[in-house]
């Protein structure tokens, strides 16, 4: 199985409130965000690793092209306009079978990340996407699920949801398809290619991550300490 990470935003957040590195290189738990997952998806069995990076980034590239070396890395650098632009270049890295993708700044248990990689193995839906009870964006989108966690609508607005989004996911190569065809509709937002991975028929199902955190401020740091630790 391939895995993504979408590396390519400036992390100008961080820069503003005075992180000396780019987001890709925050240290959790010692060790830069990037190569956390990187060796995360290796344990779980990846067989390369496409990742993305914007091209004024030279700091993350150099330090992936060492990592290179040691863990099977497909690098692109490009930047581009929108994390579904940034797909749209992985995704000739990504097979012809199931793949996993999820922004570097996606921060999570282990743990339940591995659980997750073991029901997407087994699962006869089309897809599994990453899910949280706990909020922590400025504009989550809103999952709604049935009572076995089958995913009937990506919403923007919270009505009776439990869950949102956690950046997390897990598909079929036949989404790569319908990927295909958004980006050549204009649409410009991850929620609109969700929504139309549901309308195009594709089956799919809601993980609960547990407590997940975009490290967007410098404040965020700590938390994702917290949680990318928890048992």
């Amino acid at each position: 199985m391939r895995f993504g990470i979408i590396s390519a935003g400036e992390g100008s957040r961080l820069a503003v409130e005075g992180f000396g590195h780019p987001k890709p290189l925050v240290p959790i738990g010692g060790i830069p965000m990037i190569e956390r997952l990187a060796r995360i998806f290796l344990g779980c069995g990846a067989e390369r690793i496409a990742v993305i990076v914007n091209e004024n980034n030279s700091e993350t590239v150099d330090f992936l092209e060492r990592l290179s070396t040691e863990i099977p890395v497909d690098l692109v650098v490009k930047s581009t306009p929108t994390p579904m632009h940034s797909l749209m270049e992985l995704a000739p890295y990504l097979g012809q079978d199931r793949f996993c993708v999820t922004t570097v700044d996606t921060v999570f248990p282990e743990n339940r990340f591995r659980a997750m990689m073991d029901e997407f193995a087994g699962t006869p839906f089309d897809g599994l996407m990453g899910v949280t009870p706990y909020v922590d964006d400025e504009k989550p989108l809103y999952v709604n699920v049935d009572s076995g966690m089958r995913i009937s609508g990506f919403l923007d607005d919270r009505a009776d949801c439990r869950y949102v989004s956690a950046g997390i996911y897990a598909l079929k190569a036949q989404a790569l398809d319908v990927l295909k065809d958004c980006v050549r509709s204009g649409q410009t937002r991850m929620r609109y290619f969700q929504r139309q991975l549901l309308e195009s028929g594709m089956r799919l199902k809601a993980f609960d991550m547990g407590q997940v955190v975009d490290v967007d401020h410098v404040s965020d740091i700590e938390k994702a300490q917290q949680i990318a630790f928890q048992q």
